[in-house]
C-alpha cells in the first residue's frame, strides 16, 4: 500500500459506513478496503501470500518464503465488498471461495484463521 498508515478512527468510520450502507462513496469504500488490508498485514506479517483488492490495494502477508520477482506464487484476489465482508467477519473464507467471489491460487493462498481482522471491540453502533 503506497499511502501512509490509516488511523483507527478513520478506518473504523469507513468500515462502519461500508457495512451499514448498500452504496457508499468510492473514497469511503477505498479507505475501508485499505484499512482492512492494513490490519491483515499487521496480524500476519510476511511475504508469502499477496492479497489483492483491485483497484484499492494489495499487501503481502504470512510468514514463509519471500517472493521477489514476477507474479507471486500465492495470490488471493477479490473485490472490495467481498473483502470488507470477509475481513469484518460477515462472511467466512470457505463461503467466499465456494461462491467464486474470491480467487485463490497457490498452495498457501488461504486466509483461513486470519479473517476476520477487526478487533472484538469493533461495533457498528459506535
Amino acid at each position: 500500500m503506497a499511502k501512509g498508515r490509516i488511523d483507527d478512527g478513520t478506518g473504523f468510520d469507513a468500515v462502519r459506513a461500508a457495512l451499514a450502507e448498500a452504496s457508499v462513496p468510492r473514497d469511503t469504500l477505498a479507505t475501508a478496503a485499505r484499512y482492512l488490508l492494513q490490519l491483515l498485514a499487521e496480524k500476519a506479517p510476511g511475504h508469502t501470500v499477496e492479497v489483492r483488492v483491485p483497484p484499492f490495494g494489495a499487501v503481502q502477508v504470512v510468514e514463509g518464503p519471500r517472493h521477489t520477482r514476477g507474479t507471486p506464487p500465492n495470490v488471493i484476489e477479490t473485490d472490495a465488498s467481498t473483502w470488507i465482508s470477509l475481513a469484518s467477519g460477515r462472511s467466512s473464507w470457505a463461503e467466499a471461495v465456494a461462491s467464486g467471489r474470491v480467487s485463490a491460487s497457490g498452495t498457501r493462498a488461504s486466509l483461513e484463521g486470519l479473517v476476520p481482522v477487526l478487533p472484538h471491540s469493533f461495533t457498528l453502533g459506535e
